[in-house]
């Protein structure tokens, strides 16, 4: 009697820590994305970067990416970071987001894209949704990205990517 008590505690006990250890691995997980990015805060075509700041597929997260150009003796290149927020469930989510992108671009003023040799800073935004499977693997997303400076503002850009959620 003594040993099938100590055995079914034993068992218990296991079977315990097992559940636990599933369920930090499914819904503890922090999701982390890398995706390229056709427009977006970015602007042109960009590598980025995505991870929620605590161990949930959704709420605050960030991101950090960057962007190159290069057409004849133009160049521009992009650096957006952004503080997002998703909600949503079941690998569906609403993303917000703001930020800023830095932009440096080099250029010649008699080529095709005129560029100036200057760096700016502009902000963005982010409305979009995001397809972002909670056990890892492909993800989408597709948003309205406005941009913005102290001169202008373009309220109707967007962006579109695709990458992996790990």
């Amino acid at each position: 009697m003594k040993h099938i008590v100590k055995y079914i505690c034993t068992s218990l006990l296991l079977l315990t820590l097992a559940c636990a250890s599933h369920a930090q691995t499914t819904a503890g997980a922090r999701a982390q994305n890398i995706f390229v990015e056709l427009g977006g805060p970015g602007l042109l075509l960009s590598a980025n970067y995505d991870t929620r700041f605590v161990n949930r597929h959704d709420g605050v997260g960030g991101r950090l990416g960057v962007g190159y150009l290069s057409i004849s003796d133009n160049s521009l290149l992009t650096v957006p970071l952004q503080i997002n927020y998703l909600l949503g469930r079941n690998n569906r989510y609403f993303e917000l987001g703001i930020g800023a992108t830095f932009v440096s671009s080099r250029g010649d003023e008699n080529d095709f894209l005129s560029l100036d040799n200057a760096q700016n800073t502009i902000g963005t935004m982010t409305f979009g949704y995001r397809y972002q499977p909670e056990e890892g693997g492909f993800n989408f997303r597709a948003a309205l990205n406005p941009v913005f400076n102290k001169h202008d503002f373009f309220p109707f850009f967007g962006g579109v990517s695709f990458g992996y959620t790990f």
